[in-house]
C-alpha cells in the first residue's frame, strides 16, 4: 500500500502540473533563456518545496475540513500574492520590450527562483489536501509517517519530471506555439491574474 501511495503521489503531481501554469511556464522561460541545466535546477527548487507542502496538507487535512476558514485565509493570501506576481511579470514583459539585453543580463539563481515561486504557490496545500481527501475516501491514504513520506517522494518526482519535460522540450514547445511563447512574462502575468480572479470569484460565491 505504501508503494501505491508513491505511485499516486507521482501521478497526481504530474497530472496537476501538465497544463500551463506559473511554475511550468517559468521552467519554459528559464530553459529558453539560460539552458536546460538551469531549468533542471529550477525544477529541483520547486520540487523540494512540494515535500513540506504535502506534509502540512496531510497532517492538517482533517482539521482543515472541520475548519473551512483556514482554506479561506489561504485563498485570501493567495489573491494578494497572485496580484503582486501579475504586476511583477507584466513589468518584466515591458522591460523586455524596452531593452532585451538589459533584461537578459539580470542574474537570478534558478534554484532560488524555484523555491520562491513554489513557496508563493498558495494552491499547493489546498490541491494536495483535496487529493488526500479523495484517497482517504477510498481508504487509500494513511495519516502516518511512512505513508506520508512515500506520497511526498512520489509527488516530488512527479513535479520534477513534468518541469524537466517543459525544460527539455522548451524549444519544440516554442516552435509549436509560435508567438505565444515569445513573451512568456506576459503569459505569466495573464496566468497569475486569472488565478487571482478565480480565487476572488470562489470566495464570493
Amino acid at each position: 500500500m505504501i508503494f501505491l501511495l508513491f505511485f499516486f503521489g507521482f501521478l497526481f503531481s504530474f497530472a496537476g502540473s501538465i497544463t500551463p501554469s506559473m511554475l511550468n511556464m517559468t521552467a519554459l522561460k528559464i530553459s529558453l533563456e539560460k539552458g536546460r541545466k538551469a531549468s533542471n535546477t529550477y525544477a529541483l527548487g520547486v520540487s523540494l518545496l512540494v515535500i513540506p507542502q504535502i506534509i502540512i496538507a496531510a497532517f492538517l487535512t482533517k482539521y482543515i475540513t472541520d475548519n473551512p476558514k483556514i482554506l479561506e485565509t489561504l485563498e485570501k493570501a493567495g489573491i494578494v500574492i497572485f496580484i503582486f506576481l501579475t504586476f511583477y511579470f507584466y513589468r518584466e514583459s515591458k522591460l523586455e520590450t524596452i531593452n532585451v539585453k538589459e533584461a537578459k543580463s539580470k542574474k537570478e539563481t534558478p534554484f532560488l527562483v524555484g523555491v520562491t515561486l513554489s513557496l508563493l504557490n498558495m494552491f499547493a496545500i489546498p490541491f494536495f489536501s483535496a487529493v488526500i481527501v479523495l484517497l482517504d475516501v477510498f481508504n487509500l491514504f494513511y495519516f502516518r509517517v511512512f505513508p506520508v513520506l512515500f506520497f511526498s517522494a512520489g509527488s516530488f518526482l512527479g513535479t520534477y519530471y513534468i518541469l524537466f519535460l517543459y525544460g527539455k522540450f522548451a524549444k519544440k514547445i516554442q516552435q509549436k506555439t509560435g508567438k505565444l511563447t515569445k513573451n512568456i512574462n506576459l503569459i505569466l502575468a495573464i496566468l497569475t491574474a486569472f488565478a487571482a480572479i478565480f480565487s476572488m470569484v470562489k470566495l464570493i460565491f
